[in-house]
């Protein structure tokens, strides 16, 4: 009866692959899905241009009328190398932290003439204006809004997280190398 032994080691052969299939594929679903509510935070280039047109016209007037007619910075470049690896690193830490909720809130700052070099993605960018991302969770307690100071409010009720790294070190466009033609 050699076809038993060999339906018998076809069988085991296959109940193997059939497994080794099953596992390879939970691995995979182990990841959370990524959403998609990004989807409804979406803007056409279009709708992108009348904002960089309208800061242009307004606050990037006033602030190149105070640096003695010099223009500030215009646009901030990180790659998504960087944004993902820096995404990676909040998700991680809020997880053993155990928050919830956790995201990031975009500041706007600005390198002091004497800025440390290192702390800079080029040295030409002292003086000028940045943006620097700060990871935020969900309060773990709801705290009065009545005793918040209101620079701290905000409808999602995150707030900064104090012990994780912030990400800076973007480049950006200084001028002479910016103008309203450079937002496509």
């Amino acid at each position: 009866m050699k076809t038993t032994s060999l339906f018998k080691n076809l069988s085991w052969l296959f109940a193997v692959l059939i497994l080794s299939f099953c596992m390879l594929s939970c691995t995979r679903c182990s990841e959370p899905p990524v959403s998609d509510s990004y989807k409804r935070k979406l803007i056409s280039p279009r709708e992108g241009r009348v904002l960089y047109d309208e800061y242009s016209r307004t606050n990037n007037m006033i602030l190149t009328k105070y640096r003695d007619g010099q223009p500030d910075s215009r646009w901030y470049w990180f790659s998504v190398e960087d944004l993902e690896g820096y995404l990676h690193y909040v998700k991680e830490t809020a997880k053993k932290q155990h928050m919830k909720n956790p995201g990031i809130r975009i500041y706007m700052g600005k390198y002091p003439l004497n800025h440390p070099k290192g702390k800079m993605a080029k040295p030409e960018y002292a003086g000028y204006q940045t943006i620097f991302l700060v990871p935020t969770s969900q309060n773990p307690k709801k705290e009065n809004t009545e005793t918040m100071s209101r620079s701290m409010r905000s409808p999602d009720e995150n707030t900064d997280v104090k012990d994780m790294e912030l990400l800076n070190m973007t480049n950006l466009a200084p001028p002479p190398n910016v103008s309203t033609a450079g937002m496509r």
